[in-house]
């Protein structure tokens, strides 16, 4: 399905497990006028309410419905795949097993960029710095040996915010058909969410992932809030879906934060804002992303380094 124009009038297939993944197949369906069933994995709580809230947007779904393990039946039905992660292990074996018609990649954040070096053979078909067993490393080349083939028949696709990145932009020599997504069915359709004020902290994953040690991510929070003007209103803290309760309780305990808890992705939650707004973020996709869904509001997205 690189293109609407190839698919045969079957309805596509959108296997998705993230929240940015879910949104991005919304975004590709409205984009290419389609109505997609989507299949979403049941990674954790915000998939459930990601999902009911795109639905109550009135997102282009036929249907969207959770899932554990491979949707191998669904799979079989419906052989235009969309596709979030394309180095899932289970895409892997679907990909091996099945023959689909079609198969377009949505984001997966900046992976997208590493899956495009790795689709051009730049980089090992794997997560960067991840060992792989020697099965995964054999479904990974098979997996993109029919990807690959697909390309060539012009039935592979990316939609993809990082279109203009040189290792996605790449791809189209490879027979790839990569079209952007500059999220504007979200802008569209976008109820922004009450803040305190025009200072927004986006909260990282950095600490659930050992990159950075708690007390060292509570000190980079003080000295963002110690930016603003002593009669500034509160902060406004919108988590990461991984962080711990523990983390966020601590959060919340510091002066000038007010945490914020919509238990959706922020490009969700953020977009179509009355008025522009001051976003700090340690280096994220959603930093990324936010400026593409901000872009035209007056918004400024600043990416930090926390020592």
């Amino acid at each position: 399905m690189a293109d609407a124009a190839r698919i045969s009038g079957d309805t596509p297939l959108a296997w998705v497990e993230s929240p940015l993944q879910l949104l991005c197949a919304a975004e590709f369906a409205a984009a290419h006028d389609l109505r997609i069933r989507v299949a979403f994995r049941l990674s954790g709580p915000q998939m459930s309410a990601t999902a009911a809230e795109l639905l109550k947007r009135a997102a282009p779904f036929v249907v969207a419905e959770p899932y554990y393990g491979v949707p191998w039946g669904l799979l079989g039905e419906h052989r235009d795949w969309i596709v979030g992660d394309g180095f899932s292990g289970q895409f892997r074996s679907a990909m091996t097993l099945l023959n689909p018609r079609s198969v377009t990649l949505v984001d997966d954040g900046t992976m997208s960029i590493h899956l495009a070096d790795a689709l051009a053979g730049r980089v090992d078909f794997s997560r960067p710095d991840q060992r792989e067993s020697g099965l995964k490393t054999l479904l990974g080349g098979l997996a993109r040996s029919r990807m690959l083939r697909l390309a060539r028949r012009g039935r592979l696709g990316m939609f993809t915010a990082f279109s203009d990145h040189a290792s996605v932009a790449g791809l189209r020599g490879l027979g790839v058909e990569v079209r952007h997504d500059g999220f504007a069915w979200v802008r569209a359709h976008a109820k922004p969410i009450a803040l305190p004020g025009r200072r927004v902290i986006l909260g990282s994953a950095a600490v659930v992932d050992e990159t950075l040690a708690p007390e060292v991510y509570l000190d980079w929070l003080r000295s963002v809030v110690a930016e603003a003007d002593a009669d500034d209103r509160p902060a406004a803290y919108l988590p990461h879906r991984r962080e711990s309760q523990e983390m966020l309780a601590r959060v919340a305990a510091l002066p000038g934060v007010e945490l914020v808890r919509t238990g959706l992705p922020v490009e969700l939650a953020l977009a179509g804002t009355a008025e522009p707004l001051e976003i700090v973020s340690l280096r994220s996709t959603a930093a990324l992303t936010l400026r593409q869904v901000l872009e035209g509001s007056g918004s400024r997205v600043r990416i930090e380094v926390a020592a």
